[in-house]
Formats: C-alpha cells, structure tokens, sequence
C-alpha cells in the first residue's frame, strides 16, 4: 500500500486549520480597531455638538419644532398743551411690512420678479424665501411707501400679503425738537435719544409680549389653540408743561434774532415762577426728529439751556445785588464812590468801556452796570456768606428737570480760594460758569417773593393700567425774604425804564430784567476769546405780580456789541407776546404813536 506523503509539519489537516484561525483573529482586530477609531471620532464629535455647537443647534431645533415672536409694547406718546388740549409731539404711526406666506404662492417666479421691480430687492432672496412652501412667514421689506404698496396691490399676486408696523412719528416736525429728542430706528425704536425720548424712555418703552408656537416632528405648524400668548404692556403717555403756542412764538423769534445777528447758536426759556412749570424751552439750531440721521453735527442735538455752561456776566449782578439786601448791607438807596477800577493781586478791574461812574446809588449800578459797585456790595456781605448764597441760589448743582444731560455749572473756584479777586469777578458773572437753565431758577425765586420752585418740565403720566400721576409744583427752599424780593423787582423795573434795558419793555406793563454781554473763556488755556462775546437778557413782569420768567441768550452774535441792542429786543417781543396771551391787562399808561 502506498503511504501518503506528508510535510514536515505534521499532517495537512492541521495545518489548514491553523491558518483560517489566524485569519479570523486578525480581521477582529481590525474591527476592533476600526471601532474605537470610530467610536472614538463619535465620541469627539458629539462632544463638539454638545458643547462647541450647543447653542447653534438648539436655535435649529427651535426652528424645527417651535418659534417664539416677540411682541413690541407701543411706545408711550408725548403732548404739549394747546388751548387746554394735547396737541402731539412724538405719537406711534403704522406703515406697511410687506411679507411673504411661500405655501400660498401660486406663481413663485412672478412674484420675484415683480417684487424685485417694484421694491428693489434681491430676485434670488427672494426665490430662496419661497423654497419651504410649509413656511407660514417670510418679511420681504418693511417700511414700504403707500406708492409701493399701491403697485403691488394692484398685481393680486397670491401669498403676497401686508403687515401694519408702528414706527415713531413727529407731528410738529421741528417744533421742541430739542425737549422731545427722538427714539433710534434701531432695535425698533426702543432707545430715546436726546430730550425726553432719553430721560423717561424706560417709562415710554413699556414692556413686550411674546407669541409662543409648536411645530410638529414633520415641521408643519400646529393649530392656532396651542399658541400662548403673552400681552404686552404698551408705554406711559407724557405730558409736557409746554404751552404749544408760546413754544412756537419763542422759536419764531429766537429763530429771527439768530438770522438777524448771525449768531452762533441760541437759547430761550419761559418759566412761570410760581410753579416752576416751563412753558417754553428754545435752542437753535434746530432739528426735525424725523429726520435725526441728517443731522450731520451731534452737538445740534443738544439742548444749550441745559449742556452748554457759560460765563454768565452781568444778568449776575441782580442776584449778588439781591444778596446786600437780604443781608441788610445795602438798601437800594445806599451810595458808594465809584473808583473806575480796582487793583487785586497784580489785576485791575475796570468797568465797562473804562468808565467812572463817581458817587452812585445801587439803584445806578444795575442800571449803569457798574462792576466796582457789585464788587462793593459783595464786600461788604464777605465771601464766606457770598458763596453760601451763591449755593442758596442753586448755582453748582443741578436743577433737577427732567431731562438728560443737564450741567451743574462751576462756581468752584469760590470752594477752593479765599481770593478775593475770585469773588469780585464771580459778583459779575466772570470767572464761574451757569446753565441758562439755573438762571431762570434764580431769577425765579426773585420773582416769587424768595420762594425758589423746581423747574417742571412734565405736568402728568398716564401709565397703561389707567393709573394717572400728576405733577405738582415743587418748592426747593426759601432764598429771600419778601422785602429784599420786592426791593430788586423795583430796581430791575428801573433798569429797563433808565438803563441798558429799554429795548426790552412792553409799552402798558411794568417789565423788570438786566442784561449781559460776557466774555468767552478759552477752551483748555487761560483768558478770553478775543471779539467773542455772549449776549444775554433775562427778567420777568410784571413787577407787581411776577407771571413769567423769560431769558434770552445769543451766542457770538455778529456786528453787535452789547446785549442791549441784541437779547434785550428779543425778550421784549418774547415777554409783550406773553403778557397778550395771557390777557394781563395793561396797568400803565400806553404811549400814543402818533
């Protein structure tokens, strides 16, 4: 028999199975590799997903299955009184958003086409907003005129739909432009820029609501009963103390004199002294808050009777007048012999035009303006009780109106000094700095037999709840007493009868006020601006029975030297309209004019 022959091996049955087992163990390491590779790439990527990317794929899932709409509070409006209505400052219009339902387009191809044409926008945006025929909702463009909406009524185009939007809207244009401000077009109108749209924004925002919906796993909208829908609470209605025709009458001639006189800039202010209530509040230039984004200076925006601190000069000389009175130092018959100039620490002070004025009455110091003659009633009250007063007064804080960006002047130079020469000057408005605003307070409390009141710029809120929150007039302190009030109402009267104020009376009332022509300070040195000056008058009627508070004030006004010939004019058109409007009758006689 023939024996098989078999390699050194050992048998081949052996030796086949040993290779197949081989085999299998190195393709399971290869899966097994293969899958902690792998799974080990899973892992990271998840982790990506989960951490790295959380935020982006919640949105999606949001989007797939849900969506939130915000649901915009209308903004409070804002009145003025006219004739004991309110008449609208900054009211909520509704315009057009023009918006797409893709799942109700007939003709895709020709609404983008045709919207493309009409509102100038991308024709293949708009294709890619029709691609979900599920979705509900695509905006196409807001803001679209009645012109534009017009055309595209007249197509019919199916799935083409409107969308009433509320903007802000400024009926008066102009009109207490710098008062209102305006809100930004940006996040929907919700900040308030300038004026009241800024100080009482919070007021005037309310609060949104939301619109909650669900989407089912396929991403097709559920049924209108499973929205929930959050209210939202629309901002309070302000009311201004402005009086709409007195506003518009001191812009009229606020807006005259700057054309007149060239003038830089400008502003105005009428107060009834009693309440504190403003009536009129003016800066020029001015602005249309519907047209905000022209403006192409920021500081137009501002509002110079409350952000713009100046030298005041010579409306300061009743205040440190008023001062010698209350303190018993002066009488408005008390005489001092007027030196023409006096020399402190290496200056001399001089009055106006180098004149000397010899033995003078206070009464002839305000109406002559006489420098040495306030610089020797602030002696004899001393500096310590010059600066308390000047506090009393309210000069170095601020008064407290609402409204943004107000200034506290500087009469800091009176706190860290004991010169004198920084007291002589400040007794003459140089060398301190207020806001027009402070001093109509000031001059106010004259007014008001002492009594200083806060200025008011707002008068009611109506909160959306129908709570309504009246204003009330405010009282700040007791400044004089009666007679020292009274005594610098006469001496105001005679420096418009006598002195440099003429042009500032109305003929049948008794008009009392002072003029002012100061220096400009240098910006960032030492001294004056040579040929710049500011002009200013402020002063109330009638004497007997003060009803309104008004200044003038002119900045850098052109071939006119002082504010006699400039303010002064201006406040008397102002105060005759005033006392007019009023229906104050006249209680002196009237000058014919034949």
């Amino acid at each position: 028999m023939r024996k098989c022959r078999t390699s050194p091996g050992g048998p081949g049955p052996k030796r086949t199975s040993s290779v197949a087992s081989y085999d299998s163990r190195m393709r399971v390491l290869v899966l097994r590799t293969f899958f902690m590779v792998g799974g080990g790439l899973i892992f990271f990527r998840l982790l990506f997903l989960q951490v790295a990317t959380h935020d982006k794929w919640v949105a999606m899932a949001q989007d797939l299955h849900g969506a939130e709409i915000e649901i915009t509070a209308d903004r409070g409006e804002v009145f003025i009184d006219d004739g004991g209505q309110p008449y609208p400052l900054a009211v909520n219009r509704e315009i057009p958003t023009v918006y797409l339902v893709p799942k109700e387009v007939t003709d895709p191809e020709r609404v983008a086409s045709e919207l493309s044409r009409i509102l100038q926008v991308d024709r293949e945006l708009l294709v890619y907003k029709m691609r979900n025929r599920e979705d509900p909702f695509e905006i196409v463009k807001k803001r679209i005129s009645d012109h534009e909406r017009a055309q595209i009524s007249e197509l019919k185009l199916a799935g083409v739909k409107f969308l009433p939007e509320k903007y802000r809207y400024y009926p008066a244009g102009e009109l207490a432009s710098h008062v209102i401000g305006f809100a930004s077009l940006q996040d929907n109108g919700k900040v308030g820029g300038y004026g009241i749209e800024a100080s009482m924004n919070t007021l005037l925002l309310g609060s949104s609501g939301n619109l909650q919906q669900e989407k089912d796993a396929a991403g097709r909208w559920l049924p209108l009963t499973d929205r929930k829908v959050t209210d939202a609470l629309h901002g309070a209605n302000i009311y201004l103390t402005l009086d709409r025709n007195i506003q518009f009458e001191t812009e009229k001639i606020m807006h005259d004199a700057v054309e007149k006189y060239a003038s830089d800039r400008a502003s105005a202010i009428v107060m009834d002294p009693k309440t504190g209530r403003i009536l009129a509040m003016a800066s020029s230039p001015q602005f249309d808050p519907n047209k905000y984004r022209e403006v192409e200076d920021y500081a137009d925006f501002l509002n110079t009777t409350l952000s713009l601190a100046y030298e005041p000069g010579s409306i300061m000389k009743p205040i440190t007048m008023a001062i010698g009175l209350e303190e018993g130092k002066v009488t408005p018959d008390s005489e001092f012999s007027d030196p023409g100039v006096i020399s402190i620490g290496g200056f001399d002070i001089r009055n106006a035009e180098d004149k000397t004025y010899g033995q003078s009455s206070m009464y002839k110091v305000l109406e002559e303006s006489i420098n040495t003659g306030v610089i020797y009633v602030e002696r004899q009250v001393g500096n310590e009780a010059y600066r308390d007063y000047m506090k009393r007064f309210g000069f170095g804080e601020k008064t407290g109106v609402e409204l943004p960006a107000e200034l506290s002047g500087d009469i800091r130079s009176l706190e860290r000094t004991k010169q004198d020469i920084q007291f002589y000057t400040a007794s003459f408005g140089q060398g301190i700095t207020t806001t027009p605003m402070q001093m109509v307070q000031a001059y106010g409390a004259m007014a008001n037999r002492g009594v200083m009141m806060k200025p008011q710029i707002i008068s009611r809120i109506e909160h959306a709840d129908g709570r309504i929150e009246e204003r009330e007039p405010e009282k700040v302190r007791q400044v004089l007493g009666e007679k020292a009030s009274e005594d610098i109402g006469k001496m105001l009267r005679t420096v418009v009868t006598k002195g440099h104020g003429k042009r500032a009376d109305v003929p049948g009332y008794l008009v009392g006020g002072k003029t002012g022509t100061a220096q400009v300070a240098k910006s960032g040195s030492k001294g004056y601006e040579e040929g710049l000056t500011i002009g200013s008058f402020i002063g109330y009627a009638p004497i007997q029975d003060p009803q309104f508070v008004v200044l003038v004030k002119l900045d850098n006004p052109k071939n006119v030297e002082w504010a006699e010939s400039s303010a002064a004019p201006a406040f008397g058109e102002i105060m005759h309209f005033l006392l007019e409007y009023a229906k104050i009758p006249p209680t002196e006689e009237i000058p014919s004019t034949k």
